[in-house]
């Protein structure tokens, strides 16, 4: 098997490996930003006002962001086990040369939403959708 090969498409698996990694970053950078941005600009009038309508609306990005990260956290170990598996099977086989389907690694990852509960992805999404949870309760009770 000619090594150019291997190469060429581990290459072509790393970089789509480097693409999911990167749009986790960038959901986790857009969250923030979005969240201080509603709370800078509306400062004043979450303070004053018993409106936790805002905070109704908050959520719907931190979850949406929660399920993408994990999906795309979820398509890159899918990846890494492709990954895994051409660096095992390449010189003894030909089959799948070039195949960048992932799909016969997903029985081998975690779900989507089991990944959405992993430590790091819950600490990351969890805290500010319980920081919001607990201030509509307060609003809203108080």
């Amino acid at each position: 098997m000619d090594k150019e090969i291997l190469h060429k498409e581990i290459d072509l698996i790393q970089s789509v490996i480097n693409r999911m990694a990167n749009n986790s970053f960038l959901l986790k950078g857009w969250l923030i930003s979005i969240i201080a941005v509603v709370l800078a600009l509306s400062k004043d009038s979450i303070i004053s006002k018993n409106d936790y309508a805002i905070f109704i609306v908050m959520l719907l990005p931190t979850l949406t962001f929660w399920y993408l990260d994990a999906f795309f956290l979820h398509k890159e170990k899918c990846y890494r086990k492709l990954y895994d598996w051409v660096i095992e099977n390449r010189e003894k086989s030909k089959e799948f040369l070039y195949n960048l389907n992932y799909k016969r690694f997903e029985s081998e990852v975690h779900s989507i939403f089991r990944i959405m509960f992993s430590t790091t992805l819950l600490a990351f999404y969890g805290l500010p959708f319980l920081f919001l949870i607990s201030i509509i309760a307060y609003k809203y009770f108080c």
